[in-house]
């Protein structure tokens, strides 16, 4: 099949009218749709917008290739659009977008069409190429110039994999498996054949691997790059020089990256059992701590969302219908709340300290990191009921997996015949012992700062009330969950058990506002944000207005020097103003729900509200400020 199967007359716009990203997307996805290629408009839209949320396919060099897989598409098909003035597609090199390519590939589309869409892919490669759909004049002067390309494609090309010595190989991969995948293989090869160095590339696409990586190829290679965007197979390169680079790099460096892996500039991959080493992998930024931190946060997501609304639904019958002593008791409530409060909340500082663990030494790092991240909240003081919170599960978590990588060096030594006991007696006994017995130690020290700050807070109730609003809304955002913020909850549940229903209203309005803050930022600095953290961001809102401060727990372990310091400012803002405003609650919990219960009328619920919304605003803009601008990281 050739490429102009799929790209024709009709899907052809020579001069765009489109001056934005969502415009041009828009005016292609129309031209498909006119052409009578898709089924469902809104369906193949919101596929390339998915994509795009992923990383931009604005390549650089002027192009820009949507794509999407998906069943909103009755037949696969190319439209191709060409802006003479250029627009801003988000694009790696920051340059003006003039060519795009969009890509609409059916969900059961067979090989033949996948391999032809990768192929126009390739081809953009060539400046060429590019030069001659700039200057064409008519629809069928584009269609011409892919024909010819095609034609002088088929040519046989010789491969320079005829020299065992220094031979690289590298496999690309990208999320859809249509565009990048094959751009940055081709680039690779072409940048290679210029330097003379022999290189084999295996593409992991749609239409599934090609040009596999043999075991005598890993054998003879002096090291392996994977420019990829989505999980790669590494098992087989153990004991190579393996650098990971995201699949643009392959495409705009590919000559920086050929010569590092000539020099074996990359650590030796070790595989699951033995833990990779962190050195020059340049996969965006998410590696070292940072990558850690993620691989923790991205597993205890499910258990944050699914948990926090779960627990919020709960409410709905009654801030104490999960309490069999209440007459608000409904047992679906009760079964929502333990479901989600007493089970899935439970689980987040383990699974946070298991996944950080398991990052760092790999399988072997998870036990432990579990098991440290339970002591962490189980290990406690007296009148401290909450541990250490997710602060002792980040200690945990780095704790267990260092000091396993610790435990695989100790034990290197051993005889070969002893490595089937490794991974599934020495290791953990050791790794769970060394993190127990140093949680153990550690953590009522983290946890006593509980009881300190109770104390604290008690003292000063006497004083300038403002000022006690602002420190105790500031520290439910703290560690959101933790003893800090628990010592200011709980001087609140205090204050409501003495008759004083002010300092509860500022807990709660405080712990109200980083969720919030979150769902705001990320709804209007999508530029600050990936995909991922956007869509949690979305289930913020939620969590906020039910008070579950844990919903922006994500956030703040992800990047807590940013995120930490602008929920303080806004949680301590909504506290003074509750003071300040005199607002009175005799509810000790459920957030939105609860704010009818606001005492003196519908104007003080009015200022409560103000309260959580000037402080919800003022965290999101100081996080907007604060955060890197992803598109210029």
């Amino acid at each position: 099949m050739r490429i102009t199967d799929l790209l024709t007359e009709e899907t052809i716009v020579l001069n765009m009218s489109a001056s934005s990203k969502p415009e041009a997307i828009d005016e292609l996805v129309d031209k498909l749709d006119e052409a009578g290629r898709l089924n469902d408009r809104g369906g193949f839209k919101k596929a390339i917008e998915d994509r795009e949320g992923q990383s931009t396919t604005g390549i650089g060099d002027g192009i820009a290739i949507p794509h999407a897989k998906t069943n909103a598409v009755q037949n696969p098909a190319i439209a191709f659009g060409r802006s003479q003035e250029g627009l801003d597609y988000e694009s790696l090199d920051g340059q003006p977008t003039h060519l795009f390519f969009m890509i609409a590939a059916s969900e059961g589309a067979n090989n033949t069409h996948l391999e032809t869409l990768s192929r126009l892919s390739s081809f953009l490669m060539d400046n060429k190429f590019r030069e001659q759909l700039e200057v064409a004049q008519t629809k069928e002067e584009i269609i011409a110039a892919i024909n010819a390309k095609e034609a002088e494609d088929e040519e046989p090309e010789e491969e320079a994999n005829d020299q065992p010595s220094g031979k690289i190989l590298a496999v690309t991969a990208c999320p859809t498996g249509i565009a990048h995948t094959y751009m940055a293989a081709d680039k690779l090869k072409a940048t290679a054949k210029e330097m003379g160095v022999p290189i084999k590339v295996q593409t992991n696409g749609s239409s599934g691997v090609k040009n596999r990586l043999t075991k005598e190829d890993i054998a003879d290679a002096a090291a392996i790059i994977v420019a990829a965007d989505t999980k790669v197979d590494m098992e087989d390169f153990q004991g190579k020089h393996v650098i990971e680079v995201p699949v643009a790099k392959a495409i705009h460096e590919p000559k920086e990256l050929i010569n590092k892996a000539l020099n074996q500039d990359a650590p030796v991959f070790q595989g699951s059992g033995g833990g990779s080493k962190e050195s020059s992998s340049e996969k965006g930024q998410r590696t070292g701590f940072y990558k850690h931190l993620m691989n923790g946060v991205s597993n205890m997501l499910p258990f944050v969302v699914g948990g926090g609304i779960l627990i919020a639904i709960s409410f709905f019958w009654g801030i104490n219908s999960a309490d069999p002593n209440s007459a608000e008791y409904n047992r679906f409530a009760e079964m929502l709340s333990i479901i989600g409060g007493a089970n899935a909340f439970f689980l987040l500082v383990p699974v946070l300290a298991g996944f950080i663990a398991s990052s760092i030494a790999d399988r072997p790092g998870f036990a432990p990191g579990m098991v440290g991240g339970l002591i962490a909240i189980t290990q406690t003081v007296e009148g401290a009921g909450n541990g250490s919170g997710f602060l002792g599960g980040l200690i945990a978590g780095f704790l267990a997996g260092y000091l396993t990588l610790g435990v695989k060096k100790m034990l290197e030594g051993l005889p070969a015949v002893m490595d089937g006991l490794k991974t599934v007696l020495l290791y953990p006994v050791f790794a769970i012992f060394g993190t127990g017995m140093i949680m153990l130690l550690i953590n009522p020290a983290l946890t006593s700062v509980y009881t300190w700050l109770f104390d604290l807070l008690d003292s000063m109730s006497g004083s300038n009330l403002a000022l006690l609003g602002l420190i105790v809304g500031g520290m439910m955002a703290v560690d959101m969950g933790g003893p800090v913020n628990k010592a200011a909850y709980t001087f609140g549940i205090a204050a409501l058990d003495a008759g004083n229903y002010t300092f509860i209203a500022a807990a709660m309005a405080g712990g109200m506002v980083p969720p919030l803050a979150m769902g705001l930022a990320t709804t209007f600095f999508k530029n600050k944000f990936t995909k991922e953290e956007r869509e949690t961001g979305k289930a913020a809102y939620p969590l906020g207005a039910f008070f579950i401060t844990e919903g922006a727990i994500p956030f703040a372990a992800a990047d807590p020097a940013r995120v930490i310091p602008s929920m303080v400012a806004g949680s301590a803002l909504a506290g003074m103003l509750t003071m300040l405003f005199g607002i009175g609650l005799r509810a000790p919990h459920g957030g939105i729900i609860v704010a009818p219960l606001v005492e003196g009328g519908v104007g003080q619920i009015l200022l409560y509200l103000l309260a959580i919304i000037a402080g919800s605003i003022l965290s999101a803009i100081v996080v907007g400020f604060l955060k890197k601008d992803l598109r210029k990281a």
